[in-house]
């Protein structure tokens, strides 16, 4: 058995000590970091990948914020225009009550008169509604981009109303809704969509065929093909159209009459069809006649004669009775016409036809609001989905993050104990070494 020295030198081994002592140290400080800020990964340079993924998983939750506050606000205006629509509604009811009542045979000129100032408050009503901003100042139905007031009219006396901006709705993003929707869809008519036409009667006979209590009334305006209806190409107004019975004579049943009538329109190249008989239709009671031959649309007009006391017959329709369609733009139009009519009417034959003229189109405007206010509620649904979606989104998100940089904090103080017995062990061991020098044994 031989005996072998080795030589260790004291320097040597107290660097080596105190490197491992200042490890330790710089280990448990930065285990004491992770545990006071709760991650893992407090640099880049602690774990490069996981602060990348963790960075990426930030900036998209920031984004989620950032289109969640736009959504919010987008949510708010469509909102306030589905009340509004609401609105509009509510007052469409009411200026139906009222037309209804002006409607009443028992109604004299100045009752009428004061149905026409309340509705003329009405419409004014449901003008603001219409014009009405959000909390931006932005016009709630400005469509594709309007002036503050989406409608402008009228433009004549014919009653005309022009969308005042560019018409069509936005269409709603992965992330977003519009933020206004389209008021020329909520309140004006397109021909061959709405076939909104007003039908007034006159007598163009010379002299003029007296009415003497007779009545001649024109039904709503019905569209049977919308294809065929005419429409200006570059403004979509709807051409004017006439319906003039030119003849009326004895039928060939004794007591009956036949009629005729002819169409003509403004529509440039229109070829008038060929003049329509109605044939042996009875003298002394109401008739239906059936209106063909308008392109696209149909109506009927009703015709009652009147009797004397003497028992002369005054028919109904008569040679110059007139039928005249004109296009109605916006239920503004219906409502300014209605209003006119109502107002000036000095018998109940005109405020009948008056009043059924305006009720059949607001009707249809009433429609448009109820399609619109139906888009905006399917908005807010939409909104909602998006909200939600988003949400579900923005926790993965965070769940990534925290995968990638935050601290499993059992874990962590594990380590950190660890860590810590170690450092003391290195102390310790450190002291002890101190004192195994040769000199300490040397007499």
């Amino acid at each position: 058995m031989s005996n072998t020295l080795y030589r260790l030198g004291t320097a040597s081994q107290y660097d080596s000590a105190l490197r491992n002592i200042s490890q330790r140290q710089t280990d448990l400080s930065n285990l004491q970091e992770n545990l006071t800020s709760g991650k893992r990964v407090v640099r880049a340079s602690d774990d490069p990948v996981a602060a990348a993924q963790a960075e990426r998983a930030l900036t998209r939750i920031s984004r989620i914020q950032t289109e969640q506050r736009a959504l919010d606000q987008q949510r708010n205006s469509i909102a306030q225009a589905e009340s509004s629509l609401g609105d509009a509604v509510k007052l469409g009811q009411e200026i139906r009550e009222l037309l209804v009542s002006a409607g009443n045979a028992s109604q004299v000129p100045s009752d009428r008169r004061t149905v026409a100032n309340q509705l003329q408050s009405l419409r004014d009503q449901l003008f603001t509604i219409a014009s009405r901003q959000d909390t931006n100042g932005q016009p709630l139905f400005s469509a594709l981009g309007s002036a503050l007031s989406p409608l402008l009219g009228p433009q004549s006396a014919t009653f005309d109303y022009q969308f005042n901006g560019l018409a069509g709705q936005a269409a709603a993003g992965e992330a977003s809704i519009p933020l206004v929707l389209d008021g020329d869809a909520a309140f004006s008519f397109q021909p061959q969509r709405d076939g909104a036409y007003h039908a007034g009667i006159s007598n163009t006979a010379v002299p003029p065929s007296p009415r003497n209590g007779r009545q001649l009334i024109a039904g709503a305006i019905q569209v049977v093909d919308a294809s065929k209806v005419g429409a200006d190409p570059a403004t979509g107004k709807g051409y004017n159209y006439s319906v003039a019975f030119t003849s009326v004579v004895p039928g060939s049943t004794p007591g009956t009459f036949t009629a005729t009538y002819k169409i003509t329109s403004t529509e440039p190249g229109f070829i008038p069809p060929a003049p329509v008989t109605v044939s042996n239709f009875p003298a002394d009671k109401a008739v239906t006649i059936p209106v063909t031959g308008v392109p696209g649309l149909k109506f009927d007009i009703t015709a009652t004669p009147t009797k004397a006391v003497d028992g002369t017959i005054t028919l109904s329709p008569a040679v110059g009775d007139t039928i005249t369609l004109e296009p109605s733009s916006s239920i503004f139009s219906v409502l300014d016409r209605a209003i006119a009519e109502i107002g000036s009417a000095n018998n109940s034959n005109a405020a009948v036809q008056a009043v059924g003229q305006a009720l059949g189109n607001l009707d249809k405007g009433l429609d448009r609001i109820h399609n619109v206010r139906g888009y905006a509620g399917e908005l807010l649904n939409r909104a909602d989905r998006i909200t939600g979606d988003q949400s579900q989104r923005a926790i993965q998100l965070e769940a990534d993050r925290t995968r990638a940089e935050d601290l499993d904090m059992i874990q962590g103080f594990s380590d950190f104990q660890n860590q810590q017995v170690g450092y003391e062990a290195a102390l310790k061991s450190y002291s002890m070494v101190q004192k195994l020098s040769l000199f300490n044994y040397i007499a």
